[in-house]
């Protein structure tokens, strides 16, 4: 999968040229209006809005993770509303840690998209700069393009699938949420606490210094010393619910530890069922 960063300079001049198509993927997961709200307030110009759960999700019920992949027939019906234009780059920002832009990007990927980035730094960045801003609402939703299907089922597993390699010293799950929810300490968000046995712990901020992504070297010292040997086609990223996993997989695609794989239901479909094991990990 291809990764790349575009820096706030870069995107500005991309779109006074018209060599590129942006996408606003602001979300709070304590309050779903935020994001679209937030965007029709101050935005990038020419950016279109892209919700975690209205577009980036399935159907979400009581037997499905918290933000479920929506099938391939309705992504691709998703994908055909953004109209996406192959001859320019694809540009996917969010408040600033990028986590709902990586999602974007992910799923764009697994489609069959490659010329997809993320705004380094994010809507914070751009501010940051003065860069210039607009405000109401899109209408993406009034153009269709059509999307040949392209999807790569194999860049995502299954809880079956991960359950039938806990045991396989070769595989390794990476878990990118916060260190107390890993540890199984607190749990905001969902019915139980703590991680998938043998896991181990990367949160997706260390990906980031000053708000913006790391150098790819030092990405790439950082991510091989976790890994411990472990090829990066053996690494399984999961998180909460398939959101904040994509920006570890970003992070080491861009520093070039390509071919790990997401638990697109991540820790919010493990618990569905009670008979897969639970860790808790000491401090």
């Amino acid at each position: 999968m291809k990764a790349f960063l575009v820096s706030a300079k870069e995107l500005h001049d991309r779109n006074l040229d018209g060599s590129v198509q942006i996408f606003d993927c602001r979300f709070a997961l304590s309050d779903p209006d935020a994001g679209r709200a937030a965007f029709e307030g101050r935005r990038i110009p020419g950016a279109s809005y892209v919700d975690l759960e209205k577009d980036l999700s399935g159907t979400i019920g009581a037997q499905t993770a918290r933000h479920p992949l929506p099938s391939p027939h309705v992504w691709l019906t998703n994908v055909s509303r953004l109209a996406l234009n192959s001859d320019k780059m694809i540009v996917a920002y969010d408040d600033g840690h990028g986590m709902f832009a990586a999602r974007l990007w992910w799923m764009l990927s697994w489609a069959g998209l490659e010329n997809i980035g993320l705004l380094d730094g994010g809507f914070a960045e751009w501010s940051r700069l003065g860069l210039p801003v607009e405000s109401g609402d899109d209408s993406v939703g009034s153009k269709r393009t059509e999307f040949v299907e392209r999807f790569d089922h194999k860049r995502y597993v299954d809880a079956d699938y991960v359950l039938a390699h806990l045991a396989d010293e070769e595989i390794l799950i990476v878990d990118a949420r916060e260190p107390e929810r890993y540890r199984g300490e607190k749990e905001p968000l969902d019915k139980k606490a703590g991680c998938i046995p043998g896991a181990i712990n990367r949160h997706f901020v260390r990906n980031l210094s000053g708000g913006l992504f790391k150098s790819s070297d030092q990405l790439k010292t950082e991510f091989k010393q976790r890994l411990d040997g472990v090829e990066p086609g053996k690494v399984i990223h999961s998180c909460g619910s398939g959101v904040t996993a994509c920006h570890n997989l970003f992070a080491m695609e861009y520093c070039g530890l390509e071919g790990s794989r997401l638990y697109a239901g991540s820790w919010s479909d493990w618990i569905l069922d009670s008979s897969r094991p639970i860790q808790t990990v000491a401090t």
